[in-house]
């Protein structure tokens, strides 16, 4: 078995497959589905299945008063928010209505790249 005629084509189909999972997988994208997206939906405006179950209820990201927020402070909101989650209205809202987050040790990496992720997604929505 000749392994020059098998590493081309192997390499290939590794290469193509790497811009793949970096568009699709990326650290904020799973962060925010994991974590947020429960309450915020995958559209970031408010309309995951415990978007209500809160109070006040979950806010829509998208708008234009949020947006500007972002923009003054970038980063600030998205690690504000986990960090100090307006007192125990996450934790709560989570653990009344049966979800269970593992524990996450958040890196500035994880908070640039939520921060990032959440970005795109509100400036795509109209």
């Amino acid at each position: 078995m000749q392994l020059d005629k098998f590493l081309p084509p192997l390499t290939a189909a590794v290469l193509c497959l790497v811009p793949i999972c970096g568009a699709y997988g990326g650290n904020g994208e799973t962060l925010f589905v994991e974590r947020c997206a429960m309450c915020h939906g995958p559209d970031a405006k408010g309309s995951g299945p415990l978007a209500g179950k809160s109070n006040p209820p979950t806010p829509d990201l998208t708008t234009p008063a949020f947006k500007k927020r972002l923009a003054d402070y970038p980063g600030v909101i998205v690690s504000s928010i986990i960090l100090r989650p307006n007192g125990d209205l996450i934790p709560r809202t989570l653990k009344e209505n049966g979800y269970r987050l593992p524990p996450h040790a958040w890196s500035v990496k994880d908070f640039r790249d939520l921060n990032e992720y959440l970005t795109g997604v509100i400036y795509k929505s109209k």
